[in-house]
């Protein structure tokens, strides 16, 4: 008798805790209702600024914490508590078996033996084809010709009614490098061919946010030396690829003197083109010091420093290219071998990047 008793008392103490557990519980679920399960409007607003406002207050909580945190160690003179790295599509992305490493060598050994070789190597000079699709724009001319003062050594030639094979032909027997093909629709650039010259590769891009450089605001004229060539986030064999493509359209020596810097910065697939120079300027900085002790009557002396400061100068034009497609040898829209061609299936994923 007395064991059963023992065991009902227990039962009856493991239900008392299970009802208040559940009292609880519900007790936060009511407290953490959710806006979109309240009905009412106005209730449903303020529940939501309500939720919003707390938040706010909870992380500015934890940032005056980790400040103080990070102003105790500097005081004690140990190291502060490490930085939180934010979460970004860029580090979070899918990963690559095609990305390139420092250490490897058969992707060296296939930079000396690529169509790239020579011109990268210094053994050919870089000498560019600019040409126009047949229907061309009032907007293509333009581009056109701000395209000639970025690249160096390119020349303009009219497509007029020729087949792009026998332009191809025709930039072979002239030893031009590469030739670069400016397409219009409705009459605005939306599109770029770049041919190397004589083996391939042939990559078509998608152009789009064309800004000319009339329409920069405070942008600087380009001289005619050589520029810098700056080339970002080319990770995977077909960005380093392209890449290269990219940089066999330039001289290999820049002339520094002219201060000029022609970017390509590849984000999301993404190929962000820039033109700046920089400018060194020699900026007064003014410090107000004190003689002697602090007092009511000593007034502080301003002396003035020369500071060097260098600064950007935009000098246009700007745009953007998307990658369509990557074809063996040159220019051939019926037997081409194409080595890479954009999908749209390819696009499940936004943490999938090809570049």
């Amino acid at each position: 008798m007395g064991g059963k008793r023992k065991t009902n008392e227990n039962e009856g103490m493991e239900g008392e805790e299970d009802s208040k557990h559940n009292i609880k519980k519900m007790k936060k679920e009511k407290s953490e209702i959710l806006p979109s399960s309240i009905k009412n409007k106005e209730k449903r607003s303020a529940v939501h600024a309500k939720l919003k406002h707390q938040k706010k207050l909870d992380k500015r909580k934890k940032l005056k914490a980790r400040d103080a945190a990070a102003k105790r160690a500097l005081e004690l003179g140990e190291e502060p508590p490490p930085k939180q790295i934010p979460r970004t599509i860029e580090n979070t992305r899918e990963a690559d078996e095609t990305v390139c490493m420092p250490d490897d060598e058969e992707l060296f050994a296939g930079n000396d033996a690529d169509e790239f070789s020579a011109v990268l190597k210094q053994d050919r000079t870089p000498k560019i084809l600019i040409t126009t699709c047949r229907f061309n724009s009032t907007r293509g001319p333009a581009f056109i010709t701000e395209l000639l003062s970025v690249i160096p050594n390119s020349h303009y030639y009219k497509r007029g009614t020729y087949d792009l094979k026998k332009i191809v032909e025709y930039a072979n027997n002239k030893e031009f490098t590469s030739i670069i093909v400016v397409h219009t629709n409705r009459r605005e650039p939306d599109a770029l061919l770049i041919i190397g010259l004589p083996d391939g590769p042939t990559a078509h891009f998608k152009l789009s946010s064309l800004v000319l450089r009339k329409d920069i605001k405070n942008h600087g004229n380009p001289t005619s030396h050589e520029p810098e060539l700056v080339l970002n986030n080319f990770t995977t064999r077909l960005g380093h690829r392209i890449g290269r493509l990219i940089q066999s359209l330039f001289p290999q020596s820049p002339n520094f003197r002219g201060r000029r810097v022609v970017t390509f910065h590849n984000q999301r697939d993404f190929i962000f083109f820039r033109h700046h120079r920089y400018i060194f300027e020699t900026k007064e900085i003014k410090q107000s010091e004190s003689k002697g002790k602090k007092a009511k009557d000593t007034k502080g002396e301003s002396i003035s420093k020369e500071k060097v400061i260098a600064r950007l100068q935009e000098c246009g034009p700007r745009f953007t290219l998307k990658l369509v497609s990557l074809q063996h040898g040159t220019f051939d829209t019926r037997g081409g071998e194409f080595e890479w061609v954009h999908k749209p299936e390819m696009d499940t994923s936004r943490r999938r990047f090809f570049l």
